[in-house]
């Protein structure tokens, strides 16, 4: 049975047999906060240190490639076909898109059998459901047959098309102040935004009463700004531009939406490539 992509504890109960990939990030205590509780069964992976992104020149959240891929997914246990459910911790929205990142990487690795967990660790604590502690070594499985799809990811050139012949909407989901240009990452060389881009700051969709997503309402009002055509998902880094990614397309089904996983740290680097400020 295929498991949808946002999977409540009560789902991932009455179908077992998934990979449970307890994905965390430093600031949410990495491999001791795992140790210490998490969803009984699942393995630990590091966002930052397995390397679900990369650095290419100054662009941080870049796609790795595919033999870094095809490694990091056997050593996880990863084989073609297996259900994977992603762990988020449940701290914040920063925590929810690296799991929607990951769950990215995978569907464009070519692995379809990939869900996220509804409030992950702590949702799961505090529905009262049982937690386990100690380390849970993997299974290695073979190397990965990674095979890139078309029509999730888009690159500099892909975004830059789009721009010009305005064959997509852009939609940046980064907080007011990098939008307007007061604010920008490190690595970016000018502040502001891909003109024309509708803001729709990615951290409005976490609830932490729920440690997930808000309502399906309550996501389809904040992001009612967004048009049915194709879209470009963007952000400084590609990282938090993959929650808008994920509620936009596995949520409420637009085919059409793409990450860019440069992002304003890798557009700006081409001084050609125009920014726009308020």
């Amino acid at each position: 049975m295929a498991l949808p992509p946002l999977i409540s504890p009560e789902a991932l109960e009455a179908a077992p047999g998934a990979l449970l990939i307890d994905l965390r990030l430093p600031a949410d205590g990495g491999r001791p906060a795992y140790e210490e509780a998490h969803v009984p069964g699942a393995i630990f992976s590091d966002y930052a240190g397995d390397g679900w992104r990369t650095r290419v020149g100054n662009a941080p959240g870049m796609l790795p490639s595919a033999e870094h891929l095809a490694s990091l997914f056997a050593r996880l246990g990863i084989a073609p076909g297996q259900p994977v459910v992603l762990i988020p911790v449940g701290s914040s929205a920063n925590d929810l898109a690296a799991s929607a990142r990951a769950y990215w990487t995978l569907k464009l690795a070519g692995h379809d059998a990939v869900s996220i967990l509804d409030g992950g660790t702590k949702g799961w604590i505090a529905s009262g459901r049982p937690s386990e502690s100690g380390w849970v070594e993997p299974e290695p499985a073979a190397p990965y047959p990674i095979c890139f799809q078309a029509g999730w990811r888009s690159d500099g050139t892909a975004s830059r098309a789009a721009l010009d012949t305005r064959a997509a909407a852009f939609i940046d989901g980064r907080s007011a102040s990098y939008f307007a240009g007061t604010e920008k990452a490190g690595e970016a060389k000018r502040a502001g935004h891909i003109p024309g881009a509708i803001h729709a700051d990615y951290a409005r969709l976490y609830d932490p009463a729920r440690f997930g997503l808000c309502s399906r309402d309550e996501m389809a009002t904040l992001l009612a700004a967004v048009p049915a055509g194709p879209i470009v998902s963007y952000c400084n880094t590609g990282h938090t531009a993959a929650l808008n990614w994920f509620v936009l397309r596995e949520i409420f089904g637009h085919e059409a939406v793409t990450l860019y996983d440069g992002s304003m740290t890798e557009w700006t680097q081409d001084e050609s490539n125009p920014v726009a400020t308020l």
